[in-house]
């Protein structure tokens, strides 16, 4: 399983949220690239960015921040938040991003995705499914849909083909180190078919990591524990093998 640290970025520093929870925020670190450069320096592969301003307001807002991390550490992006448009996706790539990953926008332009990976590569986009009490959440997590999360990833792994990668949230779950809801995961892998699930949410631990091994996942987003130095970028890899 690959590891994907966390910078979530809001009013220009990186933060974490509880429960998608926007008043219920943690500054870790003034400098989004500060924090991105650490676990870069302790080995990470791959960087988990989400813009939190651009997911409230519907596009992009910190794409300066996420080209500096990108084009400076020499480490990919994978970026969410805000990305609702071809024009906004297209300026995420321009800004140096390896892989976007489309949410809100998936159920006003159902094609979006699928344009895109025409675009950009069926292996440079992915689809977020954020749940909350089992059903999907948009908008950046304000807005609870009427669609279970596992119908919307059945669905999305279904026509033209279908979508290949998708990163799966626990809304609940999420900033409370508490540890994954694993049924829900398996779940989720489950309608991927033939897709690879990135899971997010609940990493409090390593024990948590070892929850996570054996499901068949392509790997796991952990943010709050690694800024509270509950394991290092270093253990998390060499728990996940």
């Amino acid at each position: 399983m690959n590891l994907y640290p966390a910078i979530d970025i809001l009013g220009g520093n990186a933060v974490r949220l509880q429960k998608g929870d926007f008043q219920a925020k943690k500054v870790y670190d003034q400098d989004p690239l500060s924090a991105a450069r650490a676990f870069a320096g302790e080995g990470a592969k791959w960087l988990h960015v989400v813009d939190l301003d651009g997911a409230k307001g519907g596009e992009p807002v910190n794409l300066e921040h996420v080209g500096r991390i990108a084009r400076e550490l020499g480490v990919p992006v994978q970026l969410g938040g805000g990305l609702r448009s071809d024009l906004a996706i297209q300026r995420a790539f321009e800004a140096g991003v390896s892989r976007v990953i489309l949410g809100t926008a998936i159920f006003s332009d159902p094609e979006l995705p699928f344009r895109a990976m025409e675009e950009h590569g069926a292996q440079n986009v992915l689809i977020s499914i954020d749940a909350r009490d089992g059903f999907v959440a948009t908008h950046g997590w304000l807005e609870k849909t009427e669609v279970p999360a596992r119908e919307a990833i059945e669905r999305w792994s279904e026509g033209h083909g279908g979508v290949k990668h998708f990163v799966y949230t626990n809304i609940d779950h999420d900033g409370m180190l508490s540890g994954p809801d694993v049924d829900s995961t398996v779940e989720a892998v489950k309608a991927a078919r033939d897709g690879r699930v990135i899971h997010s949410g609940g990493i409090g631990e390593l024990v948590h990591l070892e929850l996570l091994q054996g499901l068949g996942l392509d790997g796991v987003i952990v943010g709050k524990a690694l800024y509270e130095r509950r394991f290092t970028v270093a253990e998390a890899l060499s728990t996940l093998g």
